[in-house]
């Protein structure tokens, strides 16, 4: 299993934050698309690393044209000699519509297209392929010499799409090279809906496991202290309430019997009692979403939770770790 990390946005650190990392032994590291560009950070990442992966955590898709994330992603992955993960999501219908100004319609289908588009795109400009993509949602058939970009000695960065839903994991499993599995996802989920929705549609396009890669952000709830566990539940309780109050994620909630709890909390969160949400969530739910115990704990109650189905791991900690992080990284190795 890879051990994967985060970095952050502000461009000033964003470059010593990844050299860190690299040395520390993550495999790579995520950038978010939440208030700032989340590709500007993996630039300067890329000056400051030589092995460590670099990867979009999400990149809004629908937010972009095929042919602007195409070339943004083909430039990057030739400056990083190949380590860009392309991780791309669609963001959901208020924000496509309200905040990008963007079209939003059925997105599943949507984003298989996307996909597709940006690989003929891709094709077009490492293989010499006429570009003649025709879709429902996308068109892309010119490409004239002058707006050729030229040969990538890297070719395209794999491409990871985030998903909650069947829709959008069976849409991964067909055309991505890898799944972001969202962090709102509990183990049974995982388990008894995602896996089969991958496996599925990898047996229907003879495409084997091996060659689709599973990334997880598991929520953690540790500390040093009985008053630093508090204090990380808390933190973790409230950002699953987040997650809790969205439409579209309730099939999770229902996996469990849960389903009652999204309207509930959709419902504080349009009143803005965002600390309400976060008392919410019972102990039952934050045990069903959450790994929880002492930092020398964490990597085998990963282990035993994701070990066998989770191709790379990270940490998912919403509150303040105290410097836990590179101990369970520690433990991580061990017992990967």
């Amino acid at each position: 299993m890879k051990i994967d990390g985060g970095i952050g946005t502000d461009l000033g650190t964003v470059g010593e934050e990844a050299r860190k990392a690299e040395e520390a032994g993550y495999d790579a590291v995520w950038t978010a698309e939440v208030g700032h560009d989340p590709f500007l950070p993996l630039t300067l990442a890329t000056e400051h690393t030589e092995r460590v992966g670099l990867g979009t955590g999400i990149a809004v898709a629908f937010a972009r044209s095929p042919m602007t994330l195409a070339n943004t992603a083909w430039d990057l992955n030739a400056y990083a000699k190949g380590r860009l993960l392309l991780g791309i999501g669609s963001q959901v219908k208020a924000h496509i519509e309200k905040r990008y100004s963007m079209p939003w319609s059925h997105p599943a289908p949507r984003m298989r297209e996307f996909i597709c588009a940006m690989q003929a795109v891709w094709d077009c400009w490492q293989n010499g392929t006429k570009l003649d993509f025709r879709g429902d949602f996308y068109t892309h058939t010119l490409m004239t010499p002058f707006f050729h970009p030229g040969v990538n000695d890297y070719g395209p960065p794999k491409v990871f799409l985030a998903a909650v839903g069947e829709g959008m994991t069976k849409v991964a499993a067909e055309v991505a090279d890898g799944l972001l599995v969202h962090g709102f996802t509990t183990e049974r989920y995982l388990r008894e809906v995602t896996l089969p929705t991958v496996g599925g549609a990898l047996a229907a396009g003879g495409r084997a496991r091996e060659a689709f890669e599973l990334s997880y952000p598991a929520f953690v709830v540790t500390g040093q202290s009985e008053q630093e566990m508090v204090a990380a539940a808390a933190g973790v309780r409230k950002q699953i309430a987040f997650y809790a109050s969205t439409p579209a994620y309730r099939p999770v909630l229902e996996c469990h019997g849960w389903g009652d709890l999204q309207p509930e909390l959709n419902s504080l969160s349009k009143r803005g009692e965002w600390d309400e949400m976060g008392r919410r969530i019972t102990d039952e739910v934050l045990d069903a979403f959450a790994v929880q115990g002492a930092p020398d704990e964490i990597a085998g109650l990963l282990q035993g939770r994701f070990g066998d189905v989770i191709d790379r791991i990270s940490l998912y900690m919403p509150y303040r770790d105290r410097g836990v992080a590179p101990r369970i990284l520690a433990g991580l190795r061990q017992v990967g």
